[in-house]
C-alpha cells in the first residue's frame, strides 16, 4: 500500500514538534545547516587562505605551491576513497566536502615550507588558515548529515551536556510513586553486554509522567529508538528532539506514553552496523537478548510481544524493519523512515564483506527479503515505510533505498502477513525530515502496541 500527498502537519497533538524545536534553547541561534553563517564560515576560510599564499617571493612559489596543490588533491582523494569504500551513506557527498579538507592539507605543506623564511603576517594567516579550512569541512559535512542544526546545538553535544528532563537511574527510582511528573524523565543506563560483547557508548530510556505516579508503574509498551550511521544514543533526543515530543504527547494522554529506549548500534560515530551481527559488533544480539530483557526487568514494562516497537531513521529506519520481520518474537510494530530495503553496506558482494566477514550463511539470516519467505507466517506485525520523493541518492541505490526500495519491501511483506504502508513526503536526508516522519507515525505506533488510553489507528490508506 502506498500513500501519498501527506500533508507536512498531522493533526495529532505532536504536529507541533517542529515549531517546539524552534523554541528549544539548543535551537536558537543562526543555522549550522541554511542561511548565511556556513557560507561565511566559507568565505572567511577562503580569504585568510588567500592572504597566507599572497605576495610570496616567486621562486618559492613555483616549487611549493604546485607540491601544496598535489598534496591536497591526495588527501581529498584519499578521504573520498574512504568514505566511498565503507558505503556510509545512500546520499552522494558535496564536492566541497573533498575541496577543503584538499585544501587543509594543501595549507598545512604552505605553513610548514615558509615557516623559516615568512613574515609573521603570512606565518600567523596560514597557521589560522589550517583550522579554518578544517572547521570549513566540518561545517560541509555537518550540512550533508544535517546533524547540527545549531551552534548551541553542537556545543551541547561536544560538550556533553545533560539532555532534555535528565536524572540519574537512582534518582529515577527514587522518584517513583511520589506522583506523576510535569514531564518525564530521560536516564542514562549502562546495559550489560554479556552475551554479545559490543562495546557500547551510554543508553537512554525516557520514562514517561505516568511511570512515577505509583510505586508500581503500570506494564507499558516499548519502542526502541535507532538513529542513522553517523550518530550517537542521544541524537534522537537532541536532534530529534524526542523527548520534547513525548512530554507534548504526554500532556494529552494523562501522562502516558510508551517508554522509549534509546540504543547505540554502532559503538563509535562512523561505524554503520546495520544492527546486525558481524565484525563491526553484534548489535542484533546486543539489543534483542540484553536490551529487550533488561528494560522489562529495570524498569517493570511489559514483556509482550505486542507491546514492543522499533522506530528507526535512515540506518534506524533499515535497522527497525530488519529486527521486526527477524524477530516477530519479539517486535510486532515498526517505523522505518528512510530506511534501505534491506542492511546495506554497498553491493551485495561489499555488503557481505563488510557486515559478514564474507559469510554469505549470515547475511541470509539478516537479508530481509530472505528472512520474510523464509518465516512462518506473521501474526499482528505491522509496519510504517516513510521515505522521501526529493532526497538525493547516490547513483546506482535506486534498488536499495529511497521510493522503489519502500515499495519493494511492502509487496513482499504483504504476502506473508506483515501489514504495511508506504508513506512518501519531501523533505531532505535530515532531522527536519525525521522529525517531520516521526510526528505524523508516533500515534499510530503508540496505539498499535497497546499504549493505555491511545487508540489502535489502522495504517494510512492506501490510494
Amino acid at each position: 500500500m502506498e500513500n501519498r500527498g501527506v500533508p507536512s502537519s498531522g493533526t495529532s497533538v505532536l504536529a507541533e514538534l517542529p515549531a517546539y524545536a524552534r523554541n528549544n534553547p539548543l535551537y536558537a541561534g543562526p543555522s549550522l545547516i541554511h542561511g548565511w553563517l556556513p557560507v561565511v564560515i566559507q568565505v572567511v576560510a577562503a580569504l585568510v587562505l588567500v592572504a597566507g599564499v599572497y605576495r610570496r617571493p616567486q621562486n618559492w612559489l613555483r616549487v611549493w605551491l604546485p607540491s601544496a596543490a598535489m598534496c591536497g588533491v591526495g588527501v581529498g582523494s584519499l578521504a573520498y576513497w574512504y568514505v566511498s569504500s565503507q558505503g556510509m551513506a545512500d546520499n552522494p557527498p558535496p564536492l566541497m566536502l573533498w575541496v577543503w579538507i584538499g585544501f587543509a592539507a594543501g595549507a598545512l605543506v604552505v605553513l610548514v615550507a615558509g615557516w623559516a623564511r615568512t613574515r609573521w603576517t603570512r606565518r600567523s594567516a596560514m597557521a589560522l588558515a589550517v583550522p579554518l579550512c578544517l572547521i570549513a569541512a566540518a561545517t560541509v559535512l555537518n550540512q550533508w548529515i544535517d546533524y547540527y542544526d545549531t551552534a548551541r546545538l553542537a556545543w551541547a553535544s561536544v560538550t556533553a551536556g545533560p539532555l532534555p528532563d535528565q536524572v540519574d537511574l537512582a534518582t529515577a527510582q527514587d522518584l517513583r510513586g511520589k506522583g506523576a511528573r510535569a514531564t518525564g524523565a530521560v536516564v542514562p543506563v549502562q546495559i550489560p553486554t554479556d552475551i554479545s560483547g559490543f562495546h557500547h557508548r551510554t543508553e537512554y530510556v525516557y520514562l514517561p509522567p505516568v511511570w512515577f505516579a505509583r510505586p508500581d508503574p503500570p506494564k507499558l509498551p516499548v519502542v526502541v529508538m535507532i538513529s542513522g550511521a553517523w550518530s550517537t544514543p542521544a541524537d534522537w533526543l537532541r536532534q530529534g528532539n524526542a523527548a520534547a515530543a513525548m512530554d507534548r504527547f504526554a500532556q494529552s494522554h494523562d501522562g502516558v506514553t510508551p517508554v522509549l529506549v534509546f540504543v547505540d548500534t554502532g559503538g563509535t560515530f562512523n561505524n554503520d552496523t546495520e544492527c546486525v551481527n558481524g565484525p563491526r559488533g553484534n548489535v542484533a544480539t546486543h539489543i534483542t537478548k540484553e536490551v529487550v530483557p533488561y528494560v522489562n526487568s529495570e524498569f517493570m514494562t511489559s514483556s509482550r510481544p505486542d507491546n514492543w516497537g522499533v522506530v528507526g531513521w535512515s540506518m534506524g529506519g533499515t535497522c527497525a524493519a530488519d529486527l521486526t520481520i527477524t524477530h516477530p518474537e519479539l517486535f510486532h510494530a515498526f517505523v522505518d523512515m528512510a530506511g534501505d530495503l534491506t542492511p546495506n553496506a554497498g553491493t551485495k558482494d561489499q555488503t557481505v564483506e563488510r557486515l559478514f566477514g564474507g559469510d554469505a550463511s549470515q547475511w541470509a539470516l539478516f537479508d530481509t527479503l530472505t528472512a520474510i519467505p523464509g518465516h512462518e507466517r506473521y501474526r499482528d506485525v505491522a509496519g510504517w515505510l516513510d521515505v522521501s520523493t526529493t532526497a538525493k541518492i547516490r547513483a546506482g541505490q535506486e534498488q536499495l533505498t529511497g521510493p522503489i526500495a519502500a515499495r519493494r519491501l511492502c509487496e513482499a511483506a504483504l504476502p506473508a502477513g506483515i501489514e504495511c504502508v508506504v508513506v512518501t513526503r519531501t523533505g531532505n536526508h535530515d532531522w527536519a525530515y525525521a522529525q517531520e516522519a516521526f510526528t505524523q507515525a508516533f500515534p499510530w505506533i503508540a496505539g498499535r502496541l497497546g499504549t493505555p488510553g491511545v487508540i489502535r489507528t489502522p495504517l494510512p490508506a492506501a490510494t
